[in-house]
């Protein structure tokens, strides 16, 4: 059980549905797109519509795995639209964006590449229909199979992000069928490709103080320059519980840590996602 103490620390979240928001709602709506924003239930989905940014999801919003953490849904993916890419470089022509975040769902039953050749082609559609537009990706860890993860370097997204989402030690408890030095490979191998790479994590699931500065010495040393912070939020009752809400002044230390560290931008806060307020972080 959460103490009344601990629950007045839970953040708190501001709706506001203003004329931004709905113009970024209809764009989404009309042009059959996924966003990870509704599908993960972010906090800073009206915050970020308003102002005309959002992370589209490809491939479907089915997802292969069951992360403990994770509101997407989850089953056997039924997608099959070769023309995602260019739709979804369309919405992003309407929407005016000078940034935008792609993401997808885990896509493990694709066999051949995990779904690297529709990312692929989608990066490529936005710089094509969309240039000046900051291409950022956030993906899967694709089984680190190298021929796959390179279909989507080699496009050359401006941003290449990869979430660890925790720390080590419960990372088997957060994300089951996902691997730690797996991802740490991921990120690597992005930075070894030349590209500006980004990952983050969530507190509140059991880590400590200590552990949290630990993994990120961890993640610098790697060369990954850009590193986000955020709490964990309980989507539904059957995800794993808050074990605790961080306070501001503790964000803020990871902050102050995190530059110290060499990390080029650090994003440290109760409602930081990896995609909140990405453009920002170019």
């Amino acid at each position: 059980m959460i103490s009344k103490n601990l629950k007045s620390l839970k953040p708190k979240i501001r709706l506001k549905i203003a004329k931004g928001y709905r113009y970024t709602n209809d764009i989404v709506q009309r042009n059959n797109l996924h966003t990870v924003c509704e599908e993960a239930r972010c906090p800073n989905i009206y915050e970020c519509w308003d102002r005309g940014i959002g992370t589209i999801m490809i491939l479907g919003d089915i997802c292969t795995r069951a992360c403990g953490f994770c509101a997407v849904k989850t089953g056997k993916p039924v997608w099959n639209d070769p023309l995602e890419p260019f739709r979804t470089a369309m919405a992003v022509k309407k929407m005016g964006l000078k940034h935008v975040v792609i993401t997808s769902v885990d896509r493990d039953d694709i066999k051949h590449d995990y779904g690297a050749t529709i990312w692929a082609e989608t990066i490529n559609q936005i710089h094509l229909n969309v240039p000046g537009c900051n291409v950022e990706v956030l993906t899967p860890d694709f089984k680190g199979n190298k021929f796959a993860l390179s279909k989507v370097l080699n496009a050359q997204p401006e941003i290449f992000s990869h979430n660890v989402e925790c720390i080590e030690r419960i990372s088997k408890k957060v994300r089951t069928q996902a691997n730690w030095s797996t991802s740490i490979d991921v990120l690597k191998y992005s930075v070894d490709s030349g590209l500006k790479t980004k990952t983050g994590i969530m507190v509140g699931l059991g880590e400590t103080f200590v552990e949290v500065v630990e993994t990120m010495k961890q993640i610098v040393d790697t060369g990954v320059s850009i590193f986000t912070i955020g709490q964990y939020l309980q989507p539904t009752k059957n995800h794993l519980p808050v074990d605790r809400y961080v306070e501001k002044s503790e964000f803020e230390d990871y902050k102050k840590i995190g530059l110290e560290m060499g990390f080029d931008f650090v994003k440290s806060g109760s409602l930081v996602r990896s995609s909140y307020q990405a453009d920002e972080m170019v």
